[in-house]
């Protein structure tokens, strides 16, 4: 049965929008929004976008963030993603033939930071991490684990609204 893609309810994103009363963190705290996007910036150098990607939609995935997800997905379908990657990241341990095992290291390293509050970050994650990316690619990693973090906190706390993808 072929499934055909509904639009965008725009009308609904204007409302939800419309109806936010909360701040707007870019507006309110200039210096400190500037510094986490050159920070956000920064920690991206030297990593492969399509794992940009992939970190930022499980994080995503995992704190709840509607509209960090909904910009990252489409962020990552602009640059070639498939949909069948994108829609198993969730379950990317079911599917880890859809992944490459830096990826797969890459993720497992994104839910234990994410949800450091759990576990801690395992000793074997961590280990797993350290033997697919060199020291200064694990730190550009674990720098963007960190922004992402944030920037699902920042929407999350400020309600802001999927579909309204505020860089453009």
């Amino acid at each position: 049965m072929p499934t055909t893609s509904r639009p965008l309810p725009t009308a609904a994103i204007a409302a939800a929008e419309a109806s936010r009363n909360r701040l707007d963190l870019a507006k309110s705290a200039r210096r400190t929004f500037r510094a986490l996007v050159g920070f956000d910036a920064a920690a991206r150098e030297g990593l492969d976008p399509a794992l940009v990607e992939l970190i930022q939609i499980r994080a995503s995935h995992l704190n709840h963030c509607a509209y960090c997800l909904h910009m990252h997905t489409n962020d990552a379908r602009q640059a070639g993603e498939s949909e069948d990657r994108l829609h198993l990241v969730p379950v990317w341990r079911e599917a880890r033939h859809f992944y490459t095992e830096k990826e797969q290291a890459a993720l497992a390293l994104t839910e234990a930071v994410t949800l450091v509050a759990d576990a801690g970050v395992p000793d074997d994650v961590y280990a797993e991490a350290a033997a697919r990316f060199d020291d200064e690619e694990l730190a550009q990693v674990l720098a963007l684990i960190c922004t992402i973090n944030t920037w699902n906190r920042i929407a999350l706390a400020t309600a802001k609204v999927a579909g309204t993808d505020e860089r453009r």
